[in-house]
């Protein structure tokens, strides 16, 4: 069984789906308390470790994972990826330094596992310009991998939400002729809310105020502000009203006939609505969940918020298992190769 350690791991969305693709998870990091407690209650067995990645880095990796040089299959996560400072103009590990994104390239550096997969949102790309990415793929080369990239959305993998995501994909340079991967296909079917809430377990949410939930009742499923009269929508709205664009996320009805909006970390942002599509309040937190398609026993731990901001922030699990599958494909072509 591959193994694989995983970094920045939240509530668990990315390494269950792992765990599902036929990974062995033998450690995983996270700093936040609840995120962590999630993952302890649902996996007893894993390892892991409620740490700052700073600090872990900056160890004996090999000795702490009980694991050589080389030996790791994978290497997960998605660092939160600030601005870079290119005082140094080499575009390399160093550049890097002071941020998130700089450990997991230490995991990379110290652990040389066969392949690695980064996560993170699409605007990555464009970020600064695209300088943000361009450092990021100069580091991976740096660290000895040759890198593939797509932007992927979950509604294409059995997700009932619109979630895109940038799954970049490394294989160490000495194995880039044994280790072929291809990216996931589409599935001919994409699930919408009406597949997902039915037989909901029941659990906790943040109402709506009575104003609002009265302004949600005079929105039609799949409609948003303009579904309302415009004294109404006007007041409600405030200085939003008179702002660009369509603005297609306020007041804004989720219809049981299409997928849910990404999913957020908090229940009722103004600019951002997901009301539920037959009743007056924003999604529980295990109709969330069922959208990132958690598994209903999969416990979160802490309070309303923080549980809401686990959801939020996850991989969806369908979404990693489909990826993880391709990367476990490979890795027994390898194996294979080898053997040849």
């Amino acid at each position: 069984m591959p193994k694989t350690i995983e970094l920045f791991a939240g509530a668990g969305g990315l390494a269950l789906g792992l765990e599902q693709a036929g990974f062995e998870t033998i450690g995983l990091i996270e700093i936040e308390k609840d995120a962590a407690n999630t993952l302890k209650v649902n996996r007893p067995q894993w390892n892991v470790l409620q740490s700052d990645i700073v600090e872990i880095s900056s160890l004996d990796l090999e000795k702490l994972f009980d694991i050589k040089i080389g030996e790791l299959d994978l290497l997960s996560g998605g660092a939160p990826c600030q601005s870079f400072s290119y005082a140094g103009k080499r575009l390399g590990l160093e550049d890097t330094r002071g941020t998130l994104f700089y450990h997991y390239a230490v995991f990379l550096k110290k652990l040389q596992p066969k392949m690695f997969l980064f996560e993170n949102v699409k605007g990555l790309l464009s970020h600064d310009n695209g300088n943000t990415f361009k450092t990021i793929c100069g580091v991976f080369e740096e660290q000895g991998y040759y890198t593939t990239w797509k932007v992927l959305n979950a509604w294409d993998f059995g997700v009932a939400q619109k979630r895109e995501r940038l799954i970049i994909i490394g294989i160490r340079n000495d194995l880039a002729g044994k280790i072929h991967f291809q990216f996931p296909q589409p599935h001919k079917y994409r699930p919408v809310l009406r597949d997902v809430l039915e037989n909901v377990p029941n659990s906790q949410y943040t109402p709506y105020s009575k104003y609002k939930q009265k302004i949600f009742s005079l929105v039609p499923p799949g409609g948003y502000w303009r579904n309302v009269p415009e004294d109404i929508a006007k007041e409600y709205m405030k200085s939003c009203w008179y702002m660009g664009g369509g603005r297609t996320g306020i007041l804004r009805r989720m219809s049981l006939d299409e997928p849910s909006l990404t999913v957020l970390t908090s229940p009722s942002q103004k600019q951002t609505d997901r009301c539920h599509p037959t009743e007056e309040r924003p999604f529980t937190i295990r109709e969330n969940a069922r959208c990132q398609s958690f598994p209903d026993n999969w416990r979160f731990c802490g309070s309303v918020g923080s549980q809401y901001k686990q959801v939020g922030n996850a991989v969806p699990v369908n979404l990693a298992y489909e990826v993880g599958k391709r990367i476990f494909i490979s890795l027994e072509g390898e194996k294979c190769s080898l053997v040849s």
